[in-house]
């Protein structure tokens, strides 16, 4: 496809405080784009007249949907409602709002928990819908895959250029680093922390160490927002990732080794697992022309650098989780 190009264009990024949305507005920078934002204490993302409204006004040209309401397994088990009302709320908000206003591309942020389960690995773009999802963050999946779905949906219906992207588990700054709400990286790095401090003669991580996750800086991933903005235009959703994976025992090692944590680990199997497998294949991604720079220990080294200098004000209690 010609590229599009960022350059000159009023470009919304909606849910620019959040990890991802931040990481977008860091990656913008030097596009030459006319980047737009609103605070969500100005504009509510589920309110359909009232984001109809801000678009109205600022008719933005393209639109980056990362806001969502996220949280990791806790979370989504406690307010299956929430994950579910409000991130279908927003979806159909702004895309409805970018559709009426006439914005001339939409890229959709999702996640690979999109997928079923027990998908066979590494997981292809057509293997959603395929199986049964992973019961502790259905709620979050089945709303990004009216998300994507919608996409398409805009595409047939009415031709507009509206993509997703369907990025891996990430991690990187502005992270949320509460014990009970956050995804592992950034829960495994706090207890390697404190375990430190106090000088714990252990550790306990989240049941058994043995499923294997795929993980991608955010900076990474906010890399591929813009490049695939720019050069990719198809119905099909497409996989964000690095395509290679790891326990979460090795995962956790590498932590405490980075942390500086000498003491030993102790897996609670009362906990649960999550999904046993999830790594995706990036073949279609790769085929476009991108792949990540920043490997998996450079990227820890690099958030653990930034969870030291902004401890005071990282996020870290969000039990109900929040839209960023």
């Amino acid at each position: 496809m010609e590229k599009y190009h960022l350059h000159g264009k009023r470009v919304w990024v909606a849910g620019h405080r959040g990890m991802v949305g931040s990481a977008v507005m860091r990656a913008l920078a030097g596009t030459g784009a006319d980047v737009l934002t609103v605070d969500r204490n100005a504009l509510d993302l589920r309110r359909q007249a009232d984001v109809e409204a801000w678009i109205g006004r600022y008719r933005p040209q393209v639109v980056i949907l990362a806001a969502a309401k996220v949280g990791g397994i806790v979370a989504n088990s406690r307010y299956p409602a929430d994950f579910l009302y409000d991130n279908l709320a927003i979806q159909l908000a702004v895309m409805g709002a970018a559709a009426r206003f006439g914005v001339e591309k939409l890229t959709f942020l999702g996640s690979s928990c999109i997928y079923p389960k027990f998908a066979e690995q590494p997981i292809v773009e057509e293997a959603l819908l395929t199986g049964s999802l992973e019961p502790t963050n259905e709620w979050y999946a089945i709303a990004k895959i009216a998300g994507l779905k919608m996409t398409e949906a805009f595409r047939q219906q009415h031709g507009l250029d509206f993509i997703s992207l369907m990025p891996t588990n990430l991690y990187g700054p502005n992270d949320n680093f509460d014990l009970e709400s956050s995804h592992v990286i950034p829960a495994l790095m706090r207890k390697a922390h404190e375990a430190k401090l106090s000088s714990a003669p252990a550790m306990t991580v989240w049941g058994s160490g043995t499923p294997r996750r795929e993980f991608l800086h955010v900076d990474d991933l906010a890399s591929a927002v813009v490049f695939l903005t720019e050069r990719y235009s198809e119905a099909m959703h497409i996989n964000v990732g690095t395509g290679v994976d790891i326990t979460i025992r090795d995962l956790a090692t590498l932590v405490c080794e980075i942390v500086g944590y000498k003491g030993r680990l102790e897996f609670d199997a009362s906990r649960p697992d999550g999904t046993p497998l999830k790594c995706t294949d990036v073949s279609r991604l790769k085929s476009h022309g991108w792949t990540p720079s920043i490997g998996l220990r450079e990227g820890l080294v690099k958030t653990y650098q930034w969870y030291l200098d902004n401890s005071h004000t990282a996020p870290r209690r969000v039990l109900s989780s929040q839209i960023v």
